[in-house]
């Protein structure tokens, strides 16, 4: 599986170096975003859980969920009844069969559900009662050991634990988590302002407050410690909007400037030390981007996506460069290996070379 993975990430490094049509070998196309017609154009896609090739969720507005199994040939339409209003940003799926969807918005409207049935039948096992709490993102160790993240109540990031797979869930004591910036919070813009890596450690993303920040935890959200990143923060639409960590220590951070007619310099950071400290990317994405994942077997490669493209790294993200140019909120890969994307107008794509 390395092997191919790394053959994958090679690939990717010739198509950006030349035209497709120069270097791919005839009859074998070069690696490319196939999209699959989800027939939802309506629907703007943030949430995506990639299990295989065959396999994806997704989950977005109109508080809609879409599962494939045959590598987004057919899509089945397994929202939750009753949830037309909701927004759901995040999707977490352990399989074909089983999976947890958070909605997100104030009080009320922020909700996790899960299915063990492939979307045939949901259970809502958690439901916001506090107005203060606006609940962003999830994020699962493994099957039984997940958190959820809420922006600041009281002056602190609010955090939810399940230890049954989300079937119930509890707010986690915050007397370990650092006291929030003034106007800080995370972004609900792809379901990776809060991810894990390994058993027991969780990184959440901010922007908003005077710095962007990523706040880290070795004891599955129990006590955390803060780190101020490159990405320019400084306002509400600004700071870093999506981490991934391929282990405990080595980690990319991208996000910028969600608005359409601002820039956004310094798109981009890593981490060698699990989160301690960040150092801006030598050469970022060239835009606001506010999704990342690490090409499955790989220790360099990784993409980055946001309604302008796709960016690829080679290094471990100190050099980024345009992959595609079509509009995507969120990008997840499986150990297959495969990655998927989807986003706005109903966008779901595959990975294909």
């Amino acid at each position: 599986m390395a092997a191919v993975g790394a053959a994958c990430a090679a690939a990717l490094v010739a198509l950006t170096a030349v035209p497709a049509q120069a270097h791919a070998p005839v009859g074998r196309p070069a690696p490319h975003w196939q999209l699959k017609d989800t027939g939802a154009p309506d629907v703007r896609f943030r949430g995506l859980a990639a299990v295989g090739r065959d396999t994806a969720w997704v989950a977005g507005t109109g508080g809609t969920v879409l599962r494939t199994t045959d590598g987004g040939g057919t899509w089945r339409d397994v929202s939750p009844p009753g949830a037309g209003d909701l927004q759901f940003r995040d999707v977490e799926a352990f399989d074909a069969r089983h999976a947890v969807v958070l909605a997100i918005g104030e009080g009320e409207a922020s909700r996790v559900y899960r299915t063990d049935d492939g979307g045939g039948t949901w259970t809502e096992s958690f439901r916001n009662t506090d107005t203060r709490a606006f609940y962003d993102c999830l994020t699962f160790f493994d099957r039984r050991h997940g958190l959820a993240l809420s922006d600041p109540v009281d002056g602190r990031f609010r955090v939810l634990s399940t230890t049954d797979g989300g079937r119930s869930w509890s707010v986690l004591p915050d007397a370990g988590m650092p006291a929030a910036l003034e106007g800080e919070a995370g972004f609900a813009a792809s379901g990776q302002c809060l991810v894990a890596s390994g058993p027991r450690d969780v990184w959440l993303a901010t922007g908003g407050g005077a710095r962007a920040r990523v706040l880290h935890s070795a004891d599955r959200g129990l006590t955390w410690t803060a780190a101020a990143t490159p990405v320019p923060a400084g306002d509400p639409a600004r700071g870093v909007f999506a981490l991934a960590f391929r282990d405990r220590t080595h980690g990319l951070a991208v996000g910028g400037d969600y608005r359409a007619d601002q820039p956004s310099p310094r798109a981009a950071a890593t981490t060698a030390d699990g989160g301690r400290t960040w150092r801006p990317a030598a050469t970022p994405p060239p835009a606001y981007r506010s999704g990342a994942a690490w090409l499955p077997h790989s220790r360099v490669a990784a993409l980055a996506v946001g309604p302008t493209g796709t960016d690829l790294t080679t290094d471990g993200g100190r050099t980024w460069r345009t992959l595609d140019t079509g509009s995507y909120d969120t990008v997840d890969c499986a150990p297959d290996p495969v990655c998927w994307a989807a986003g706005e107008k109903g966008r779901v794509a595959r990975l294909e070379r």
